[in-house]
């Protein structure tokens, strides 16, 4: 089972991606304790915005005071996103994972691209986001971004037609 990823528009619809936005359980695979990682600000961003963040990384034990978990399989609360910072070749067991707990969206993070497991977690029937980040998203539709005007109409790079 594969999907063509030659065109990732299928996977980066707006109105997908603020649905997922709107579900605040959301697991970090492959979160970091080091602060120089993506993963370690995206998961914080996530959590200081309301979201219940929950590390997935079998090498931390806790991460800002979140308890992490070895796999998605052992996190005892339900989870919504899926959030992935992993090299694309481990995402179509993460894609399994996903679908067995029950997760509503499997988010690949930016460069993080699987056919095989965006087929997995589809025909499992989770909804994909892929080469996107959650937290530029979030900023965008629901954070200071969107409350400058991004994404609104009303700031736009189009002359006006009087």
């Amino acid at each position: 089972m594969s999907v063509d990823i030659t065109d990732l528009s299928a996977w980066q619809q707006p109105e997908t991606i603020m649905a997922a936005l709107q579900h605040p359980q959301i697991a970090v695979v492959g979160m970091s304790s080091n602060e120089l990682r993506a993963s370690n600000f995206v998961g914080y961003y996530m959590h200081r915005n309301g979201y219940q963040v929950t590390p997935v990384n079998p090498r931390e034990d806790e991460i800002y005071g979140l308890k992490s978990f070895a796999a998605l399989q052992d996190v005892p609360t339900p989870i919504d996103v899926v959030d992935v910072f992993r090299d694309s070749s481990a995402v179509p067991e993460i894609a399994e994972a996903a679908v067995e707990i029950g997760a509503k969206y499997l988010w690949l993070q930016f460069g993080v691209i699987s056919a095989e497991g965006i087929a997995i977690a589809e025909a499992g029937g989770v909804q994909c986001i892929v080469d996107k980040c959650i937290k530029i998203e979030h900023a965008r539709y629901q954070g200071r971004m969107h409350w400058l005007g991004f994404n609104t109409e009303r700031i736009s790079a189009q002359r006006r037609k009087d």
